[in-house]
């Protein structure tokens, strides 16, 4: 996945992160008004971008022209925009999980469907297998990151006092609400960080840029979402190695496999945190906040 009629403009970079800083601006900074002014300043610079690329392209080959970078920026922002209309706060009730469906499933839903039916460009895909079937390298990452989780992920959770951020679990409902809505949230993690801010991103800068410029929106996220103290230390080398391993592999139904391993200790470790007779398999949960 090359990025086609890449932008290498130091104006381009501009446009593109004042856009994805909107992200730490509503979900870290919970400011409105300096999120939409980031983004409203964003597409303005992308705006000036695209126009003075206009020119040189005109006189060219209809097939040589770039992508437009206001048009893949707005992708983005309306991904943004719309998950800025909920809070991110962890619940487990029927109306926040409704709230959530409706929201996340918006994010993805409407980039997808303005790329593909208002701009004709179908830059968003969700390409499932992509590379084709797993080898060796795949099958010893996905022990890797269950290894990984299983040691750090508690320790994260329990002595940072983080699992306080997802409500208290001690019923089987709550237990399997919790399940679905950590495995959920996962996977529309990749459709929308990945296959959508960085595949938009993956147009116009290489794929080190565009790695960091979609790091910066998922890791923002998940700040809300509860991954907060020393969180960061883990979420943005997941998030950039979720990107790499993309590139390599071409398939979303691989970085999901990860992200849901990943979150399938998660789930066991908030359970375990909240509850602290159940699943008791963490040698690093010891320490509590």
């Amino acid at each position: 996945m090359h990025p086609a009629g890449a932008r290498s403009s130091a104006t381009a970079a501009l446009a593109a992160i004042l856009t994805v800083l909107a992200a730490p601006a509503f979900f870290v900074l919970e400011s409105l008004w300096i999120g939409w002014a980031l983004l409203a300043v964003g597409l303005g610079v992308a705006w000036v971008v695209d126009r003075k690329a206009a020119p040189r392209e005109s006189r060219g080959p209809a097939t040589s022209a770039a992508p437009s970078l206001l048009r893949d920026l707005s992708l983005v922002a309306i991904g943004l925009a719309i998950i800025r209309t909920i809070s991110l706060e962890a619940e487990l009730d029927n109306w926040a999980m409704l709230r959530f469906t409706l929201a996340l499933g918006g994010a993805v839903a409407v980039p997808y469907l303005v790329s593909r039916f208002v701009y004709g460009d179908r830059v968003v895909r969700f390409p499932w297998r992509g590379g084709g079937r797993w080898g060796k390298f795949h099958w010893g990452w996905l022990v890797g990151v269950l290894i990984a989780a299983w040691l750090i992920l508690p320790f994260y959770f329990i002595s940072s006092g983080v699992y306080a951020n997802w409500p208290e679990v001690e019923t089987p409902n709550l237990i399997a609400r919790l399940f679905i809505g950590v495995g959920a949230v996962g996977i529309w993690d990749e459709l929308f960080f990945i296959c959508t801010v960085f595949t938009v991103m993956l147009r116009h800068f290489p794929m080190w840029a565009a790695n960091l410029l979609q790091s910066v929106v998922f890791v923002s996220f998940l700040w809300e979402l509860g991954y907060r103290a020393w969180g960061p230390l883990l979420t943005i080398p997941f998030a950039l190695m979720q990107g790499i391993i993309f590139m390599r592999t071409k398939s979303l139904g691989y970085v999901v496999t990860v992200h849901l391993l990943f979150d399938a200790v998660v789930f066991a470790v908030l359970v375990h945190a909240h509850n602290p007779q159940l699943l008791d398999v963490f040698i690093t949960a010891s320490a509590r906040g």
